[in-house]
């Protein structure tokens, strides 16, 4: 009798414990929010103060600034140990100067950077920014796109270290994280373009969904002096549940403002067709562009390192790494409507 008790004790315990852990945050959530602390505003800050310097000559398509910007994003991968999908340390997408339909522009590349799912590697997430800018103009001044979109390019870069580091500590994510930087969107979104109607390295029918960083470094008008905020463009056209996800996702680590001004249909700005996850989009791949809104020194040789909000852009960068690793981990992939 007294055995039988004794068993019947330690079941119990046993059960009281499982059952105590089940209700305690996983071991899982406590890393992603530490790997989400490895994005920070002095590392965002400077690599943006190089990618954005006078040295980039503003990073025009095809030309030799642009030239130096696609050897900084594959050496910033180098660094930090994430390596390209095309194999043997080769990060560029070669788009040849017939794609451009303009005479005046030289061959271009997209950079490629790839880490690979641990249970779904064929599903891939792709982030996307463009790393092209407008170059110098007619007067000489340069126009050095800290916010459009060195902004995206560094905050690609930040997450792709995040991932990275989950995975060194075995924590790395269910699905592929494709990290595509594109050339040629300030003349017509031509390397997202060449990426998905010509080149796709990982099939469209296998891309989960789009996440598109078009500047997120700055305050526009419309949101001085309040907290943090951002634009979000296109997160509920093809997919309710991305929407879903993406608001669940702030309200649990962020609570910042979400903008949806410009998601309207009828909005005269027409953003949703005017940068890179338009082309993602139109292959019914759901899609949020990330965006803080235009500003006095869009397009303009005045859109300078020293302008960004480096704070704000820290927390959205944590923002956009947090819903991607909900994307990647979930357990179903995100559903078309």
């Amino acid at each position: 009798m007294k055995r039988t008790l004794l068993l019947f004790s330690t079941l119990i315990f046993v059960a009281s414990c499982s059952s105590s852990q089940s209700k305690n945050p996983s071991k899982k959530f406590n890393d992603v929010v530490d790997f989400a602390k490895t994005i920070t505003s002095s590392e965002l800050k400077d690599m943006l103060f190089i990618y954005a310097s006078d040295e980039f000559e503003g990073r025009k398509t095809g030309e030799p600034g642009q030239k130096k910007a696609v050897n900084f994003i594959k050496n910033q991968y180098l660094k930090i140990g994430v390596p390209s999908p095309l194999g043997d340390n080769d990060y560029f997408q070669e788009i040849p100067a017939s794609y451009f339909e303009r005479s005046n522009i030289q061959d271009s590349e997209n950079v490629l950077a790839f880490i690979k799912g641990v249970e779904k590697p064929d599903e891939v997430i792709v982030i996307s920014s463009h790393l092209d800018h407008i170059g110098i103009s007619s007067n000489g001044a340069i126009n050095n796109g800290a916010d459009d979109d060195g902004s995206g390019t560094v905050a690609m870069i930040e997450i792709a270290e995040a991932f990275k580091e989950a995975k060194k500590k075995g924590n790395g994510p269910k699905r592929s994280i494709l990290f595509l930087h594109v050339t040629g969107e300030e003349i017509g979104l031509f390397g997202s373009r060449y990426y998905a109607d010509v080149d796709p390295v990982f099939p469209l029918k296998n891309t989960v969904a789009n996440l598109n960083i078009d500047m997120i470094g700055r305050i526009d008008p419309k949101h001085e002096n309040k907290g943090g905020y951002l634009y979000l463009i296109g997160s509920d056209k093809l997919s309710k549940e991305l929407h879903d996800i993406s608001e669940a996702v702030n309200k649990k680590y962020f609570n910042m403002e979400f903008d949806y001004t410009y998601n309207d249909d009828n909005d005269p700005n027409r953003f949703y067709y005017r940068s890179d996850h338009y082309n993602f989009a139109k292959n019914n791949i759901p899609v949020i562009f990330y965006f803080n809104g235009t500003h006095d020194d869009y397009h303009r040789p005045s859109d300078t390192p020293d302008k960004i909000n480096y704070e704000f852009l820290e927390t959205r960068t944590r923002l956009i790494f947090h819903t991607a690793w909900e994307l990647a981990n979930r357990e179903e992939r995100v559903k078309l409507d």
